[in-house]
């Protein structure tokens, strides 16, 4: 995920500032104690939770993600999703920090072309191309 995630607000409605569709973990302090949620969009402005125990519309909340901790309340809410406006615009940077990978996940390897005429592929890569092949039934050469 990445910069190319946020949704220009000029496509998107009213909205006034981009966002970025996420499924990240994130907590929620209410009055009634710390929630898990999943964290769905979120923008500089607010973000789109989703949580089992919907606090009610109008309550002040702690939203938690990261390093990052701001103060917002309960916009609207509706079948287990609840819409926070925060009490002031986060730094866009802050919001970037989300949609990076932690150090504490597991990297994934990246996706990278197949080789194309010409190139040496490695021996992983060899073995990988000559059981494709055997499984969907092209002869390899020098076998």
């Amino acid at each position: 995920m990445g910069v190319e995630n946020f949704i220009d607000a000029a496509t998107t409605g009213k909205r006034k500032a981009k966002r970025a569709r996420v499924l990240l973990a994130a907590k929620l302090k209410t009055a009634a104690g710390d929630l898990d949620v999943r964290l769905r969009d979120l923008s500089r402005k607010g973000a789109l939770v989703e949580c089992e125990v919907v606090p009610p519309v109008g309550e002040s909340v702690l939203f938690h993600r990261g390093s990052t901790t701001v103060p917002a309340r309960v916009a609207w809410t509706g079948a287990k999703r609840v819409g926070l406006e925060f009490d002031y615009m986060i730094d866009e940077n802050e919001v970037l920090v989300q949609l990076r990978r932690t150090s504490t996940e597991v990297a994934q390897p990246r996706f990278r072309r197949p080789r194309l005429f010409g190139e040496d592929l490695s021996e992983q890569e060899r073995k990988l191309a000559k059981s494709w092949a055997a499984a969907v039934g092209i002869a390899v050469p020098g076998e």
